[in-house]
């Protein structure tokens, strides 16, 4: 039995990142705080191909209840045959479209924000995975426009389609990740619409997500790269608090190491590097910390010296 989303006390999810966003750290976040998870950004193209790779990352943490999966896409019929295969697996509680997506390899296949280009076809796409899908949940991730931004005319694209919630990303798609994040704007699609909305863009604090909230009108937010790096921003919206302790962040950081080991198997140790990059950024010593780090490959001696440099710092 799916679980329902909540969304009358608004929640907070994290957004799909390719390459982040694989279960350690989705289940890192749950574990924290966050309300709602996302798969990375899957393509039905190689879901309808049977890609292991890809069904490897449809995989759950027993903690992401509920469970949404993101699809990319622009084939109608290679769609609605991605949503068919979905179906067939359990723990899924609602498929999501990735209308927002800028890398230009899903662009040129007219997918993710190219989308947006062509709102009447979006629409159909969202009546195919609704009218096809058996998940409890139809949602759409989108920004605000290709080139220029056309908040209203993207409301009114999703105003009687029979969606169950979307997340704005404050960008238009030539704004990359770059140009600054237009909260009117999502605010005018919240406006817009009665469904819920998660306001998506630069949300990196407490004090950030709070403020989001006010100028948006949205209840509900999706943190993507804000939370890389600074996943106890889950833990501080759950709990309202604006600081996070030094031992709540090393417990945090020590969870992280050991989901990814057990993931991955010691070639967790490796990938780790990356996130170990971007969680000791800026504290004292963090250059010979990662000098080190990048030199281990053995679990043991891996999680001794990231809990003494977190222990520290």
């Amino acid at each position: 039995m799916s679980k329902q989303i909540d969304f009358t006390k608004g929640v907070n999810a994290l957004a799909p990142l390719a390459g982040f966003t694989d279960l350690p750290f989705r289940s890192l976040v749950k574990k924290f705080g966050a309300d709602l998870t996302f798969s990375e950004m899957i393509s039905s193209n190689a879901l309808i191909y049977n890609s292991e790779k890809t069904y490897k990352m449809l995989e759950k943490s027993p903690l992401e209840t509920p469970y949404i999966v993101q699809i990319a896409g622009s084939d109608e019929n290679v769609i609605k045959e991605a949503v068919l295969r979905l179906n067939d697996l359990d723990g899924i509680d609602g498929i999501d479209l990735n209308s927002g997506c800028p890398v230009p390899k899903v662009v040129s296949q007219g997918a993710g924000s190219a989308l947006l280009k062509d709102l009447s076809k979006l629409r159909r796409i969202l009546e195919i995975i609704k009218k096809n899908s058996n998940k409890r949940y139809t949602s759409v991730k989108v920004r605000l426009g290709f080139d220029k931004k056309i908040p209203g005319e993207i409301a009114k694209a999703l105003q009687d389609s029979e969606i169950d919630f979307v997340s704005v990303h404050g960008r238009t798609r030539a704004g990359g990740y770059k140009a600054r994040v237009d909260y009117e704007a999502i605010a005018v699609i919240n406006e817009a619409l009665r469904i819920p909305v998660l306001a998506n863009g630069d949300i990196t604090s407490f004090g950030v997500a709070e403020e989001v909230k006010k100028i948006t009108g949205c209840t509900s937010l999706m943190i993507g790269r804000g939370a890389i790096g600074n996943p106890w921003i889950f833990y501080q919206l759950k709990n309202s608090l604006e600081d996070v302790s030094k031992e709540k962040i090393k417990e945090i950081v020590l969870e992280h190491f050991d989901n990814m080991v057990s993931f991955y198997g010691n070639r967790g140790v490796i990938m780790f590097r990356k996130h170990l990059h971007t969680y000791s950024k800026g504290l004292p010593k963090a250059s010979a910390f990662r000098d080190t780090i990048n030199k281990i490959d053995k679990e043991d001696e891996a999680k001794k010296i990231i809990s003494e440099f977190f222990s520290i710092h």
